[in-house]
């Protein structure tokens, strides 16, 4: 069995994700790479982005955006992420396997049956058929259909529960912003838009992006980016897995066993350990793809404060502080049990400063 150390595995993950070295290409070359990123916080997923690029512009997300060569929709945990069009047909796929929609508690909520919702999705393509509408806009158009008139009460409220089944069916994703308020619409309107491909084929490709990018991994953080996040079932994740065949190595990391692929094996014995620092947005995907949990990124003593969205700070891979930016002054709060303060932190704060394009102090304690 080949071996490794963590040190070595997440100096690896590292320049997989693009962030020792920084990449040379694009917003969408990011994206992709990663598979998804949150998109709650639009200066979180722009600085998750920009902080992975050797060059970069205030506002390029918003623009790739407008230019559909990445999209926003409703993906894992039912949270809004940037992904580009093409993988967005492969991770909505295996979110929509659970069919939520037909559970019988949403049945008596909605009063919408499964065989109701193919004539639901056909009124919604059409309403968005000639271009992006509002929440409101949206709801009075399917409204005005009397078989799902009695839907007004949810459009009169938070309808976005409703609409998440239809974006991971591929119906809608968000459009650009009106007034202040989200639009939504059609994913096929972008000729980008491949459609959502069949699940084990879906599966079989997420399986391989995540250990490409993420491993090695064990079956526990595959489970944790499908299952929990996509709500994709453990025997399917299990199966996509044996299905890999050999193309999937088990390799020893420090005693435990994880997942990395076949042609990737020499890269990483080649890889050395890093003590690359890096200042990263709350819920970046180098802390979201293997889940807080994973106390080689973070240790457990420190898990509630980064699952509550602090802001961290990393050396090798593994979270050692956390910062907060605010009034002009950007302050880093250095744990008092990790190692000594690198001699890279200074620079990482110049290259933040540089990316913020605006003048602010540091303090760090």
């Amino acid at each position: 069995m080949p071996r490794s150390s963590w040190p070595q595995a997440l100096a690896w993950r590292l320049r997989r994700q693009m962030l020792d070295p920084t990449g040379a290409g694009s917003v969408e070359d990011v994206v992709h790479r990663l598979g998804a990123i949150q998109a709650q916080s639009e200066p979180a997923a722009e600085l998750s982005v920009r902080t992975r690029l050797e060059r970069s512009r205030p506002g390029d997300v918003g623009r790739a955006l407008a230019d559909g060569r990445i999209i926003k929709t409703f993906a894992f945990r039912g949270a809004t992420h940037l992904m580009t069009p093409v993988d967005a047909g492969v991770y909505l796929a295996l979110r929509a396997a659970s069919r939520m929609w037909e559970l019988p508690s949403w049945q008596a909520y909605y009063r919408l049956t499964p065989q109701d919702w193919p004539a639901f999705r056909d009124t919604v393509r059409e309403a968005l058929a000639d271009g992006p509408l509002t929440r409101a806009e949206l709801g009075a158009v399917i409204t005005a259909t009397p078989r799902f008139r009695h839907l007004s009460f949810v459009f009169d409220g938070d309808a976005v529960t409703l609409l998440k089944p239809l974006a991971w069916q591929g119906d809608l994703i968000f459009g650009p912003s009106r007034d202040g308020h989200a639009t939504f619409q059609r994913p096929d309107h972008n000729p980008r838009w491949s459609g959502i491909p069949d699940i084990d084929e879906a599966g079989m490709h997420a399986v391989e992006a995540y250990v490409r990018t993420y491993g090695p991994a064990r079956p526990d953080h595959l489970q944790y980016w499908l299952g929990a996040g996509l709500g994709a079932g453990r025997r399917r994740i299990h199966g996509w897995i044996a299905a890999m065949g050999e193309r999937l190595v088990a390799i020893d990391i420090d005693g435990e066993s994880a997942f990395l692929l076949d042609e990737d094996i020499d890269d990483l014995a080649g890889t050395r350990p890093t003590a690359c620092v890096r200042i990263l947005p709350a819920y970046d995907q180098w802390l979201l793809g293997p889940g807080t949990a994973d106390a080689h990124i973070v240790p457990s003593d420190r898990r509630e404060a980064v699952s509550r969205g602090a802001n961290v700070v990393i050396v090798g891979g593994r979270v050692y502080g956390t910062w907060t930016l605010a009034r002009g002054t950007l302050a880093v709060d250095w744990f008092a049990d990790a190692q000594a303060r690198p001699a890279g932190l200074a620079d990482e704060i110049s290259r933040l400063v540089a990316i913020l394009e605006r003048p602010v102090e540091s303090s760090i304690g």
